[in-house]
């Protein structure tokens, strides 16, 4: 499947660059192309022409929220689509909701139809926006969703879904929001939102293309979800002594890891003092919070840096070293780590709230202490002893205190081999699925104000 992905993306690729575009030429000509013409939606072809979509669609309207909250709602009948449900260009139902006949009954004018275009209108959402498909037709949508019904004959639906949620269509959005606060859309603006068509076999093949591409991402994030569930599954197993890997059958041994480690000290510069370049890479803790691997190659990534006076009584950091975060605002923040791979010339430091650790190599394997984060026995101890209101926090005596049964060196080694080839995998779908997603985002920049022709 990997394979056949990505040769379909290859291909994507391909056709977005061979086809004929005039991008160039509308963005910097003071005359209007040959075959285009200006309108109030920009420079369109000549056989386009200029709508708002209250022109050309015969229902724009929300729905009804049921009184009674999550008590009318079932395990199943009609499904009841809800802002949650929408996302930026396809439909999430993973936490799709049921109402029965009888409330269906009531809602008679808020029934989804096939080809109906559902927009989030309030909240922390608005813009985002899927063609409803057979899973939700026959269902109802609340008081937060937006049906629109195109004409048949005039637009289609899949052009318009796009259309939305492109760049043209969300300034478009934004622009309605007072004062930037995404306050929420009425019908009267969603009316009024105007966009280019072209006749319908154009827009059709342009909804087809489109499609195509979101079916490639879809896949891609299935194998990705996929690939990351067999990784955690073999964390479960493999940080547990569950399952052991070919070749090895000792005992584990208890280790207390305060008898192993020493710490080094730690900055507490602001963000303020940093900057985009500088002598020295400083590791802030909210670097560590947000980065999805659990090691960190300071030479392979953009790091801030601080002037080496402001450093020079801090420890500089080596590789196999682990940086823990010190603060968090949930339980699942607590204990996140990074473990250095390698340190640039100049050398790098640990910087605010953070806990830098150099643990004995005869104890912990340099690659499997990035893993130390997924040990039941280490963060248990960790959330365990996590104290404070509003921020969870975690301190040196806290890590020095942990007791855990630990594998053989080489053991280590080797299971730190399997999750990192398995890590490795998933970060090459997930560039390949960034990819797709900017192809997507160059192809709707084009076929939707038709500076690409399809047909």
């Amino acid at each position: 499947m990997a394979e056949r992905s990505e040769a379909v993306e290859e291909q994507a690729v391909r056709d977005a660059s061979a086809v004929y575009s005039v991008e160039a030429d509308i963005a910097t000509a003071e005359d209007v192309p040959p075959g285009y013409k200006r309108t109030e939606v920009g420079v369109i072809p000549e056989d386009w022409r200029p709508f708002r979509i209250g022109e050309v669609s015969t229902k724009v309207g929300s729905g009804i929220t049921p009184t009674g909250g999550s008590r009318v709602y079932k395990s199943s009948g009609r499904p009841f689509v809800r802002s949650q449900n929408i996302a930026w260009g396809y439909l999430d139902l993973n936490d799709i909701a049921y109402i029965d006949e009888a409330t269906h009954a009531n809602f008679a004018g808020t029934e989804v139809e096939g080809g109906d275009v559902l927009l989030n209108i309030t909240g922390a959402s608005i813009g985002r926006a899927a063609l409803a498909d057979h899973r939700i037709v026959g269902g109802n949508v609340n008081q937060h969703v937006c049906i629109i019904r195109p004409k048949k004959d005039a637009l289609e639906p899949g052009f318009l879904a796009a259309f939305i949620i492109s760049s043209d269509g969300q300034k478009q959005v934004d622009s309605f929001q007072a004062g930037g606060n995404r306050q929420g859309l009425n019908f009267h603006h969603v009316r009024s939102i105007r966009l280019a068509i072209p006749g319908v076999e154009e827009q059709r093949a342009i909804a087809t293309a489109l499609s195509d591409a979101d079916a490639l991402i879809e896949s891609l994030g299935r194998l990705i979800a996929k690939k990351r569930a067999i990784k955690q599954a073999a964390m479960q197993q493999l940080l547990t002594g569950q399952t052991r890997l070919p070749g090895f059958t000792g005992e584990w041994e208890m280790k207390r890891l305060g008898d192993h480690v020493s710490f080094l000290k730690t900055g507490t510069n602001s963000r303020a003092e940093l900057a985009s370049n500088g002598r020295v890479a400083y590791l802030h803790y909210g670097d560590i919070h947000v980065r999805a691997s659990v090691t960190l190659n300071p030479n392979a990534v953009t790091m801030p840096h601080i002037a080496s006076s402001k450093v020079r009584h801090l420890d500089k950091l080596a590789p196999g070293d682990l940086v823990f975060v010190d603060a968090s605002e949930d339980l699942e923040g607590v204990g996140k780590s990074v473990e250095i791979t390698d340190v640039p010339t100049e050398g790098m430091v640990a910087g605010l709230h953070s806990i830098a650790a150099r643990f004995d190599k005869d104890v912990l394997a340099d690659g499997f202490k990035a893993y130390l984060q997924f040990c039941p026995q280490f963060i248990g101890t960790l959330r365990r002893l996590a104290a404070g209101t509003k921020v969870l926090a975690t301190n040196r005596q806290h890590v020095a205190s942990v007791e855990m049964e630990l594998p053989c060196v080489a053991e280590q080694q080797a299971i730190a081999a399997v999750l990192s080839g398995m890590g490795a995998e998933i970060e090459t779908l997930e560039r390949r699925r960034d990819k797709a997603r900017q192809t997507k985002q160059g192809m709707m920049q084009q076929l939707l104000t038709g500076r690409t022709r399809l047909v």
